[in-house]
């Protein structure tokens, strides 16, 4: 199949990016992103990863990022129905897996009303990119029967609206998607609803890229280890026993930072 006949004209797919590193792209994705003649992706889209468009394609940001957004839901729904109503091949390029988090949904409704074609190619989640770059599992037999995607992000001077009492259950791996500015708020939820202070906890800072930093620490301790990242840097929070299996691999210390090089071999 060649590249064009991935996307006909008039065709839209939502395409998961992954973490960062191109290398954790899926190889559909990959082809989509070569195949596309309009691209819309999101700020946290790194440029190796534009890099692999064809010559020409027209590359438009519609991030959002640290509450700073470059176009309104609204807006990228527009854009979207636009370019593919002028029979354009469109990919809407989203950070992790277009699924979670992504607000697909709102742009799946949105061109389905117009009667667009719409397809959706996972990616890989930042979850999954933290587990595996802290040699950890997201569950674990016995411990962590569950796990649970959650975002700590809510509308401006509003309380975080979430099940806190299922979030503390002892068997549940928690990950937390943009909870680096809640982290005060989750922690005294989450003790609160009982789970216990020293529950371990992992956060994942630019996973899977070259400046990538995993933290470790105790529940209690997470407003502390979260409060020197900078609001720029993508942070996941995962929390449950899960994560201190990944302890054996690294030095006994209540905190591990480091700097962990990408997948992609270099």
């Amino acid at each position: 199949m060649q590249p064009n006949e991935l996307i006909p004209p008039g065709i839209v797919w939502l395409v998961g990016a992954g973490p960062g590193d191109p290398d954790l792209l899926t190889r559909k994705a990959e082809r989509l992103i070569a195949a596309a003649e309009i691209i819309f992706h999101d700020a946290l889209v790194g440029l190796d990863i534009l890099d692999l468009a064809a010559p020409g394609v027209e590359l438009v940001s519609v991030g959002k990022r640290s509450g700073r957004h470059s176009k309104d839901q609204g807006s990228i729904n527009d854009l979207l129905l636009a370019a593919a109503r002028a029979g354009k091949r469109v990919v809407r390029l989203k950070g992790g897996d277009p699924s979670i988090f992504g607000r697909s949904t709102e742009e799946l409704d949105h061109l389905a009303a117009a009667g667009v074609p719409v397809r959706i190619c996972p990616g890989i989640t930042a979850a999954s990119a933290a587990a595996a770059s802290g040699l950890a599992s997201l569950t674990l037999r016995g411990l962590a029967r569950r796990l649970t995607f959650v975002t700590a992000h809510a509308r401006a001077g509003e309380a975080i609206d979430l099940d806190w009492d299922a979030l503390a259950a002892h068997n549940t791996t928690l990950a937390v998607y943009m909870g680096r500015a809640a982290a005060p708020e989750i922690v005294r939820n989450l003790l609160a609803a009982g789970r216990a202070p020293d529950t371990p906890v992992m956060i994942a800072v630019n996973v899977s890229l070259p400046t990538e930093r995993l933290i470790r620490g105790q529940l209690s301790a997470l407003p502390f280890l979260t409060a020197a990242i900078s609001d720029d840097d993508p942070t996941l929070l995962l929390i449950g026993e899960a994560t201190r299996a990944a302890a054996v691999q690294v030095a006994e210390a209540s905190i591990t930072d480091r700097a962990a090089p990408s997948c992609r071999a270099r």
